[in-house]
């Protein structure tokens, strides 16, 4: 989205809205003047004023705080900040993209995600299935990864039975594509002769039932 668009010679700056200290939240969205608190040594631009022009990517959005979630409503809603230890008004012009693995629509009706940050932010939505959901994609996953890691390492590409090509793609990966990751990964360290078997795969994934199948199967296909 940033870089095939006008903003892409500003800055991308992704944010994990985890990561931020209850105690540091307005001076890391919004920065701060030298001598505001004990430690500002200097002045300092916060991540909206670093990301004016450009795209602010706020990460794990559904895990933001409330006090954290209240002050991005405010520069939201009215395009400016202040720096902490200022009075000047910055104005701001960030293209918001946001990301969670939450159900932001129940966390409303819990209380637990405001519901004036929600409809801010909710503008264009962009559902991502997960990985179990999107079995057919797992080999082009697994091509692409592999690729990088030769490309790293400058071995040979790991390759994979066909056994277990079709084992991953009826796995689950209740880890998504980082699981896969990794264990791609760990494959490339493990395994003899660059070809990956059904042997080498863990026990969870080996032993585990078809999420596409379900439970209704005779014990021939388990046993398959």
């Amino acid at each position: 989205i940033h870089y095939n668009s006008p903003r892409s010679s500003a800055a991308f700056v992704p944010v994990n809205c985890t990561a931020i200290p209850e105690s540091l939240v307005e001076s890391e969205l919004f920065g701060h003047k030298k001598g505001a608190f004990t430690g500002a040594n200097a002045t300092r631009a916060g991540f909206f004023e670093v990301a004016t022009g450009g795209t602010l990517f706020l990460d794990e959005i559904g895990d933001a705080s409330q006090s954290l979630q209240a002050k991005l409503l405010r520069v939201l809603q009215n395009k400016e900040i202040i720096k902490v230890g200022a009075s000047q008004v910055i104005k701001v012009d960030a293209r918001i993209v946001a990301a969670t693995n939450k159900d932001l629509q129940d966390l409303t009706k819990r209380k637990l995600f405001r519901e004036d940050l929600y409809y801010r932010i909710d503008v264009i939505d962009i559902p991502i299935p997960p990985l179990r959901e999107r079995s057919e994609d797992v080999p082009l996953l697994i091509q692409h990864i592999t690729n990088q890691l030769c490309a790293e390492s400058g071995g040979e590409p790991l390759s994979f039975s066909e056994r277990a090509m079709n084992t991953m793609r009826a796995y689950s990966w209740p880890g998504n594509v980082r699981e896969l990751e990794n264990l791609i990964q760990k494959l490339t360290v493990t395994v003899d002769n660059n070809n990956a078997d059904i042997v080498d795969l863990p026990a969870t994934m080996r032993f585990s039932i078809d999420h596409k199948a379900g439970l209704h199967r005779s014990l021939a296909a388990v046993e398959n």
